[in-house]
Protein backbone atom coordinates (compact mmCIF):
# COMPACT_ATOMS: atom_id res chain seq x y z
CA UNK A 1 0.00 0.00 0.00
CA UNK A 2 1.15 3.22 -1.07
CA UNK A 3 1.58 5.98 1.98
CA UNK A 4 -0.33 8.46 0.66
CA UNK A 5 -3.07 5.66 0.82
CA UNK A 6 -2.07 4.33 3.83
CA UNK A 7 -2.82 8.23 4.99
CA UNK A 8 -5.40 9.15 3.36
CA UNK A 9 -7.33 6.09 4.97
CA UNK A 10 -6.55 7.00 8.19
CA UNK A 11 -8.04 10.48 7.97
CA UNK A 12 -10.98 9.58 6.57
CA UNK A 13 -11.64 6.77 9.46
CA UNK A 14 -10.68 9.42 11.89
CA UNK A 15 -12.48 12.11 13.53
CA UNK A 16 -11.79 15.64 13.72
CA UNK A 17 -11.03 17.68 16.91
CA UNK A 18 -13.47 20.47 15.44
CA UNK A 19 -17.05 19.27 15.07
CA UNK A 20 -17.89 21.89 12.39
CA UNK A 21 -15.31 20.16 9.99
CA UNK A 22 -17.12 16.46 11.18
CA UNK A 23 -20.87 17.66 10.72
CA UNK A 24 -19.42 18.97 7.50
CA UNK A 25 -17.68 15.71 6.05
CA UNK A 26 -20.91 14.02 7.35
CA UNK A 27 -23.28 16.41 5.18
CA UNK A 28 -20.76 15.77 1.99
CA UNK A 29 -20.95 11.84 2.68
CA UNK A 30 -24.92 12.18 3.23
CA UNK A 31 -25.44 14.03 -0.54
CA UNK A 32 -23.25 11.73 -1.93
CA UNK A 33 -24.74 8.88 -0.55
CA UNK A 34 -28.18 10.27 -1.25
CA UNK A 35 -27.05 11.66 -4.48
CA UNK A 36 -26.63 8.08 -6.13
CA UNK A 37 -29.41 6.52 -4.39
CA UNK A 38 -31.49 9.13 -6.25
CA UNK A 39 -30.42 8.81 -9.57
CA UNK A 40 -30.54 5.00 -9.20
CA UNK A 41 -34.16 4.94 -8.14
CA UNK A 42 -35.08 7.50 -10.79
CA UNK A 43 -33.21 5.09 -13.37
CA UNK A 44 -34.55 2.05 -12.53
CA UNK A 45 -38.03 4.18 -12.26
CA UNK A 46 -37.12 5.13 -16.08
CA UNK A 47 -36.36 1.33 -17.52
CA UNK A 48 -39.59 0.22 -15.28
CA UNK A 49 -41.58 2.59 -17.38
CA UNK A 50 -39.84 1.73 -20.60
CA UNK A 51 -40.34 -2.23 -20.35
CA UNK A 52 -44.16 -1.15 -19.29
CA UNK A 53 -44.58 0.56 -22.13
CA UNK A 54 -42.77 -1.46 -24.62
CA UNK A 55 -45.17 -4.20 -23.59
CA UNK A 56 -47.97 -3.30 -25.28
CA UNK A 57 -46.11 -2.79 -28.60
CA UNK A 58 -44.39 -6.69 -28.12
CA UNK A 59 -48.34 -7.53 -28.34
CA UNK A 60 -49.02 -6.52 -31.68
CA UNK A 61 -45.32 -5.77 -32.93
CA UNK A 62 -43.93 -8.92 -35.14
CA UNK A 63 -40.21 -9.95 -34.80
CA UNK A 64 -39.75 -8.78 -37.78
CA UNK A 65 -41.87 -7.14 -40.87
CA UNK A 66 -41.40 -6.69 -44.25
CA UNK A 67 -42.94 -3.85 -45.55
CA UNK A 68 -43.21 -2.34 -49.74
CA UNK A 69 -40.67 -0.63 -50.48
CA UNK A 70 -42.20 1.09 -53.23
CA UNK A 71 -45.61 2.18 -52.77
CA UNK A 72 -48.65 0.55 -50.36
CA UNK A 73 -48.52 -3.39 -51.82
CA UNK A 74 -46.55 -5.80 -53.56
CA UNK A 75 -47.08 -9.49 -54.93
CA UNK A 76 -46.21 -12.83 -53.35
CA UNK A 77 -45.92 -15.26 -55.37
CA UNK A 78 -46.63 -19.38 -54.29
CA UNK A 79 -43.23 -19.81 -54.44
CA UNK A 80 -42.10 -17.57 -52.30
CA UNK A 81 -44.76 -18.20 -49.85
CA UNK A 82 -42.91 -22.32 -49.94
CA UNK A 83 -39.38 -20.87 -49.61
CA UNK A 84 -40.39 -18.43 -46.57
CA UNK A 85 -42.37 -21.78 -45.08
CA UNK A 86 -38.86 -23.74 -45.48
CA UNK A 87 -37.00 -21.05 -43.79
CA UNK A 88 -35.79 -23.18 -40.41
CA UNK A 89 -35.51 -19.99 -38.12
CA UNK A 90 -38.97 -18.35 -39.18
CA UNK A 91 -41.68 -19.98 -36.88
CA UNK A 92 -44.47 -18.60 -38.56
CA UNK A 93 -45.54 -15.71 -40.90
CA UNK A 94 -48.33 -13.70 -41.32
CA UNK A 95 -49.67 -11.85 -44.82
CA UNK A 96 -51.37 -8.65 -43.91
CA UNK A 97 -53.49 -5.94 -46.12
CA UNK A 98 -53.80 -2.29 -44.25
CA UNK A 99 -54.88 0.68 -44.85
CA UNK A 100 -56.72 3.92 -43.92
CA UNK A 101 -60.86 3.77 -43.62
CA UNK A 102 -63.82 5.25 -42.62
CA UNK A 103 -66.44 3.94 -40.33
CA UNK A 104 -70.02 4.38 -39.80
CA UNK A 105 -72.24 3.53 -37.87
CA UNK A 106 -76.16 4.88 -37.20
CA UNK A 107 -75.13 8.38 -37.07
CA UNK A 108 -71.62 8.18 -35.58
CA UNK A 109 -68.85 7.71 -37.84
CA UNK A 110 -64.82 7.65 -37.39
CA UNK A 111 -61.41 7.34 -39.18
CA UNK A 112 -59.51 3.84 -38.77
CA UNK A 113 -56.53 1.78 -39.96
CA UNK A 114 -58.14 -1.81 -40.99
CA UNK A 115 -55.58 -4.59 -40.42
CA UNK A 116 -56.51 -7.74 -42.54
CA UNK A 117 -54.64 -11.02 -41.16
CA UNK A 118 -54.73 -14.50 -41.87
CA UNK A 119 -55.04 -16.94 -40.12
CA UNK A 120 -51.53 -17.48 -38.97
CA UNK A 121 -51.60 -13.97 -36.95
CA UNK A 122 -52.17 -15.39 -33.82
CA UNK A 123 -49.50 -17.40 -34.18
CA UNK A 124 -47.10 -14.60 -34.63
CA UNK A 125 -48.40 -12.08 -32.24
CA UNK A 126 -49.98 -12.47 -28.88
CA UNK A 127 -53.33 -10.66 -29.95
CA UNK A 128 -55.68 -12.92 -28.20
CA UNK A 129 -54.40 -11.35 -24.77
CA UNK A 130 -54.99 -7.93 -25.91
CA UNK A 131 -58.60 -8.95 -26.29
CA UNK A 132 -60.80 -7.08 -23.42
CA UNK A 133 -64.19 -9.18 -24.44
CA UNK A 134 -65.86 -10.89 -27.18
CA UNK A 135 -64.02 -13.58 -29.45
CA UNK A 136 -61.46 -13.07 -32.41
CA UNK A 137 -63.29 -13.24 -35.93
CA UNK A 138 -63.47 -16.29 -38.55
CA UNK A 139 -62.17 -16.17 -41.56
CA UNK A 140 -64.02 -15.94 -44.79
CA UNK A 141 -66.40 -13.75 -42.68
CA UNK A 142 -67.46 -9.85 -42.42
CA UNK A 143 -66.18 -10.14 -38.78
CA UNK A 144 -64.58 -7.96 -36.87
CA UNK A 145 -62.06 -7.17 -33.93
CA UNK A 146 -62.49 -3.32 -33.05
CA UNK A 147 -60.14 -1.23 -30.86
CA UNK A 148 -61.69 -0.08 -27.01
CA UNK A 149 -61.82 3.72 -27.90
CA UNK A 150 -63.51 2.97 -31.80
CA UNK A 151 -65.59 0.72 -30.02
CA UNK A 152 -66.48 4.07 -27.54
CA UNK A 153 -66.55 6.39 -30.21
CA UNK A 154 -69.29 4.74 -32.47
CA UNK A 155 -71.33 3.00 -29.45
CA UNK A 156 -70.38 -0.29 -30.53
CA UNK A 157 -71.36 -3.80 -28.78
CA UNK A 158 -70.53 -7.44 -29.48
CA UNK A 159 -72.55 -9.72 -32.23
CA UNK A 160 -75.11 -6.82 -32.40
CA UNK A 161 -76.68 -7.60 -35.00
CA UNK A 162 -79.30 -4.62 -35.41
CA UNK A 163 -76.32 -2.58 -35.46
CA UNK A 164 -73.49 -3.35 -38.07
CA UNK A 165 -70.63 -1.46 -38.77
CA UNK A 166 -70.20 -0.01 -42.41
CA UNK A 167 -66.50 0.27 -43.19
CA UNK A 168 -65.91 2.99 -46.42
CA UNK A 169 -62.69 3.43 -49.03
CA UNK A 170 -61.96 5.42 -51.47
CA UNK A 171 -61.72 4.06 -54.85
CA UNK A 172 -58.61 3.51 -56.77
CA UNK A 173 -58.66 5.42 -60.14
CA UNK A 174 -57.91 8.59 -61.80
CA UNK A 175 -60.62 11.12 -63.56
CA UNK A 176 -63.17 13.39 -61.55
CA UNK A 177 -65.45 11.92 -58.99
CA UNK A 178 -69.20 12.44 -60.32
CA UNK A 179 -70.90 10.32 -57.23
CA UNK A 180 -70.41 9.80 -53.58
CA UNK A 181 -71.89 6.27 -54.44
CA UNK A 182 -69.41 5.63 -57.04
CA UNK A 183 -66.10 7.25 -55.17
CA UNK A 184 -66.08 4.51 -52.17
CA UNK A 185 -66.11 0.90 -51.81
CA UNK A 186 -68.18 -0.34 -48.68
CA UNK A 187 -69.15 -3.56 -46.64
CA UNK A 188 -71.12 -4.39 -43.60
CA UNK A 189 -69.71 -5.95 -41.24
CA UNK A 190 -69.92 -7.47 -37.54
CA UNK A 191 -68.36 -6.57 -34.61
CA UNK A 192 -67.38 -9.66 -32.29
CA UNK A 193 -64.72 -8.60 -30.05
CA UNK A 194 -62.82 -5.17 -28.40
CA UNK A 195 -59.30 -5.13 -27.78
CA UNK A 196 -57.43 -2.82 -25.13
CA UNK A 197 -53.75 -2.13 -25.35
CA UNK A 198 -52.78 1.85 -25.47
CA UNK A 199 -55.45 4.61 -26.44
CA UNK A 200 -52.76 5.17 -29.83
CA UNK A 201 -53.69 1.74 -31.23
CA UNK A 202 -57.48 1.49 -29.02
CA UNK A 203 -58.70 4.61 -31.30
CA UNK A 204 -56.50 3.51 -34.35
CA UNK A 205 -57.44 -0.14 -35.46
CA UNK A 206 -59.73 -2.79 -36.61
CA UNK A 207 -58.85 -6.36 -37.01
CA UNK A 208 -60.38 -7.70 -40.07
CA UNK A 209 -60.52 -11.04 -42.08
CA UNK A 210 -57.25 -10.61 -44.84
CA UNK A 211 -60.48 -11.44 -47.87
CA UNK A 212 -62.35 -9.05 -46.18
CA UNK A 213 -59.73 -6.41 -46.10
CA UNK A 214 -58.73 -7.82 -49.96
CA UNK A 215 -62.37 -7.35 -51.25
CA UNK A 216 -62.61 -3.71 -50.03
CA UNK A 217 -59.29 -2.77 -51.44
CA UNK A 218 -59.59 -4.18 -54.72
CA UNK A 219 -56.69 -5.83 -54.03
CA UNK A 220 -55.64 -9.19 -55.99
CA UNK A 221 -55.68 -12.39 -54.45
CA UNK A 222 -51.59 -12.56 -54.05
CA UNK A 223 -51.41 -8.77 -53.87
CA UNK A 224 -50.57 -7.77 -49.71
CA UNK A 225 -49.46 -4.89 -47.88
CA UNK A 226 -46.57 -6.64 -45.60
CA UNK A 227 -45.79 -10.24 -44.23
CA UNK A 228 -45.54 -10.46 -40.37
CA UNK A 229 -42.93 -12.92 -38.73
CA UNK A 230 -41.97 -14.45 -35.42
CA UNK A 231 -38.72 -15.59 -35.07
CA UNK A 232 -37.08 -18.73 -33.19
CA UNK A 233 -36.04 -17.91 -29.63
CA UNK A 234 -31.70 -17.47 -30.27
CA UNK A 235 -32.62 -16.82 -34.18
CA UNK A 236 -29.62 -14.54 -35.53
CA UNK A 237 -32.05 -11.10 -36.86
CA UNK A 238 -29.33 -10.46 -39.29
CA UNK A 239 -29.15 -14.04 -40.59
CA UNK A 240 -32.56 -14.44 -40.67
CA UNK A 241 -33.02 -10.86 -42.75
CA UNK A 242 -30.58 -11.67 -45.29
CA UNK A 243 -32.34 -15.02 -46.11
CA UNK A 244 -35.68 -13.27 -46.66
CA UNK A 245 -34.43 -10.53 -48.56
CA UNK A 246 -32.76 -13.24 -50.53
CA UNK A 247 -36.09 -14.43 -51.58
CA UNK A 248 -38.31 -11.67 -51.15
CA UNK A 249 -35.43 -9.16 -52.90
CA UNK A 250 -35.94 -5.54 -53.58
CA UNK A 251 -39.52 -5.44 -53.76
CA UNK A 252 -39.39 -5.02 -49.75
CA UNK A 253 -38.42 -3.34 -47.01
CA UNK A 254 -37.22 -5.29 -43.62
CA UNK A 255 -37.95 -3.97 -39.76
CA UNK A 256 -37.24 -5.39 -36.62
CA UNK A 257 -39.71 -4.51 -33.49
CA UNK A 258 -37.15 -1.48 -32.72
CA UNK A 259 -37.55 -0.21 -36.29
CA UNK A 260 -41.08 -0.44 -36.26
CA UNK A 261 -41.39 1.89 -33.00
CA UNK A 262 -38.49 3.95 -33.95
CA UNK A 263 -40.34 7.15 -32.72
CA UNK A 264 -41.08 5.73 -29.32
CA UNK A 265 -37.66 4.38 -28.71
CA UNK A 266 -36.35 7.40 -29.42
CA UNK A 267 -38.85 9.57 -27.15
CA UNK A 268 -38.04 6.78 -23.91
CA UNK A 269 -34.43 7.07 -24.57
CA UNK A 270 -34.03 10.82 -24.72
CA UNK A 271 -36.44 10.83 -21.65
CA UNK A 272 -34.19 8.75 -19.81
CA UNK A 273 -31.00 10.99 -21.17
CA UNK A 274 -32.78 14.10 -19.82
CA UNK A 275 -33.34 12.38 -16.40
CA UNK A 276 -29.71 11.23 -15.93
CA UNK A 277 -28.16 14.43 -17.10
CA UNK A 278 -30.36 16.59 -14.61
CA UNK A 279 -29.80 13.83 -12.14
CA UNK A 280 -26.05 14.28 -12.71
CA UNK A 281 -26.26 18.19 -12.24
CA UNK A 282 -27.96 17.91 -8.91
CA UNK A 283 -24.76 15.33 -7.88
CA UNK A 284 -22.48 18.16 -9.16
CA UNK A 285 -24.21 20.11 -7.26
CA UNK A 286 -24.19 17.63 -4.29
CA UNK A 287 -19.87 17.47 -4.66
CA UNK A 288 -19.31 21.04 -3.56
CA UNK A 289 -19.83 19.52 -0.40
CA UNK A 290 -16.85 17.19 -0.95
CA UNK A 291 -14.66 19.67 -2.29
CA UNK A 292 -15.76 22.05 0.57
CA UNK A 293 -15.22 19.35 3.57
CA UNK A 294 -11.34 18.47 1.80
CA UNK A 295 -10.68 22.17 2.04
CA UNK A 296 -11.55 22.38 5.49
CA UNK A 297 -9.97 19.17 6.43
CA UNK A 298 -6.92 20.40 4.98
CA UNK A 299 -6.77 23.29 7.22
CA UNK A 300 -7.42 21.11 10.21
CA UNK A 301 -4.43 18.92 9.46
CA UNK A 302 -2.22 21.30 9.01
CA UNK A 303 0.01 20.71 12.32
CA UNK A 304 0.19 16.82 10.68
CA UNK A 305 0.73 17.95 7.02
CA UNK A 306 3.83 20.24 8.30
CA UNK A 307 5.05 17.20 10.17
CA UNK A 308 4.65 14.99 6.91
CA UNK A 309 6.46 17.35 5.21
CA UNK A 310 9.40 18.01 7.14
CA UNK A 311 10.43 14.27 7.47
CA UNK A 312 10.35 13.61 3.32
CA UNK A 313 6.56 13.83 2.07
CA UNK A 314 6.65 16.20 -0.97
CA UNK A 315 3.86 18.30 -2.14
CA UNK A 316 2.84 15.44 -4.59
CA UNK A 317 2.19 13.41 -2.02
CA UNK A 318 -0.03 15.39 0.20
CA UNK A 319 -2.31 16.50 -2.52
CA UNK A 320 -2.49 12.49 -2.83
CA UNK A 321 -3.57 12.11 0.72
CA UNK A 322 -6.71 14.35 0.26
CA UNK A 323 -7.20 13.40 -3.55
CA UNK A 324 -7.12 9.42 -2.58
CA UNK A 325 -9.35 10.90 0.98
CA UNK A 326 -11.85 12.16 -1.10
CA UNK A 327 -11.97 10.10 -3.97
CA UNK A 328 -12.74 7.08 -1.21
CA UNK A 329 -15.36 9.19 0.34
CA UNK A 330 -17.03 9.10 -2.91
CA UNK A 331 -16.86 5.70 -3.62
CA UNK A 332 -17.88 4.83 0.10
CA UNK A 333 -20.78 6.81 -0.12
CA UNK A 334 -21.70 5.83 -3.75
CA UNK A 335 -21.24 1.85 -2.71
CA UNK A 336 -23.77 2.35 0.41
CA UNK A 337 -26.36 4.84 -1.74
CA UNK A 338 -25.95 2.02 -4.60
CA UNK A 339 -27.45 -1.08 -1.79
CA UNK A 340 -29.80 1.77 0.02
CA UNK A 341 -31.54 1.90 -3.69
CA UNK A 342 -31.39 -1.72 -4.53
CA UNK A 343 -33.39 -2.27 -1.67
CA UNK A 344 -35.52 0.60 -2.02
CA UNK A 345 -36.36 -0.35 -5.50
CA UNK A 346 -36.46 -4.51 -4.84
CA UNK A 347 -39.06 -3.68 -2.09
CA UNK A 348 -41.35 -1.69 -4.68
CA UNK A 349 -40.90 -4.69 -7.37
CA UNK A 350 -42.02 -7.03 -4.88
CA UNK A 351 -44.39 -5.19 -2.19
CA UNK A 352 -45.68 -2.62 -4.54
CA UNK A 353 -45.52 0.25 -1.73
CA UNK A 354 -45.71 3.12 -4.52
CA UNK A 355 -49.40 2.52 -6.53
CA UNK A 356 -50.29 4.71 -9.40
CA UNK A 357 -53.49 3.57 -9.32
CA UNK A 358 -55.15 1.73 -6.77
CA UNK A 359 -54.80 -1.81 -9.07
CA UNK A 360 -51.58 -0.69 -10.67
CA UNK A 361 -48.20 -0.28 -8.80
CA UNK A 362 -45.57 2.35 -10.27
CA UNK A 363 -43.50 -0.64 -12.11
CA UNK A 364 -39.89 -0.75 -11.76
CA UNK A 365 -36.56 -2.42 -13.39
CA UNK A 366 -33.75 -3.60 -11.52
CA UNK A 367 -30.99 -3.75 -14.71
CA UNK A 368 -27.35 -4.52 -14.10
CA UNK A 369 -26.08 -1.44 -16.16
CA UNK A 370 -27.78 0.91 -14.38
CA UNK A 371 -25.36 -0.22 -11.26
CA UNK A 372 -22.36 0.83 -13.64
CA UNK A 373 -23.79 3.95 -14.51
CA UNK A 374 -24.33 5.25 -11.69
CA UNK A 375 -20.53 3.82 -9.74
CA UNK A 376 -19.22 5.14 -12.81
CA UNK A 377 -20.70 8.56 -12.34
CA UNK A 378 -20.09 8.69 -9.27
CA UNK A 379 -16.26 7.79 -9.43
CA UNK A 380 -15.64 10.40 -11.85
CA UNK A 381 -17.53 13.43 -10.56
CA UNK A 382 -15.91 12.26 -6.85
CA UNK A 383 -12.08 12.24 -8.73
CA UNK A 384 -12.43 15.30 -10.60
CA UNK A 385 -14.17 17.09 -7.02
CA UNK A 386 -10.73 15.76 -4.90
CA UNK A 387 -8.45 16.92 -7.67
CA UNK A 388 -10.00 20.21 -7.61
CA UNK A 389 -9.73 20.21 -3.37
CA UNK A 390 -5.97 18.73 -3.51
CA UNK A 391 -5.02 20.93 -6.02
CA UNK A 392 -5.01 24.21 -3.43
CA UNK A 393 -2.01 22.37 -1.64
CA UNK A 394 0.88 24.46 -3.03
CA UNK A 395 4.88 24.42 -1.55
CA UNK A 396 3.72 27.70 -0.15
CA UNK A 397 0.34 26.94 1.35
CA UNK A 398 2.67 23.61 3.15
CA UNK A 399 5.07 25.81 4.06
CA UNK A 400 3.40 28.35 5.73
CA UNK A 401 1.43 25.85 7.93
Amino acid sequence: MSFPLHIAKRYLRSKSTNNAINFITYIALIGVILGSASLFIVLSGFAGLKDFTLQFTSQVDPDLKAEAALGKSFFLTQEEISRLENLKDIVNFSKIVEERVFLASDDKNTLAVIKGVDEHFQNVVAVDSTLDYGSWFEQKSNQLVVGWGISNSLSLGVLNFTKPLTIYVPKPGKGQITSTKNAFNSIKAINVGVFYINETLNDTYIFAPIDLAKNLLNFESNQISSIEFKLNDGADENQVKNNIKAILGDKVILKNRTQLNDALYKMLNTENLAVYLIFTLVLIIAFFNVIGSLIMMILDKKQSLNTLFNIGATVKDIRKIFFFQGSLMSIIGGIIGLGVAFIITFLQKTFDLVMITPSLAYPVAIKTENFFIVFFTISILGIIASRIASARITKTLVHSL
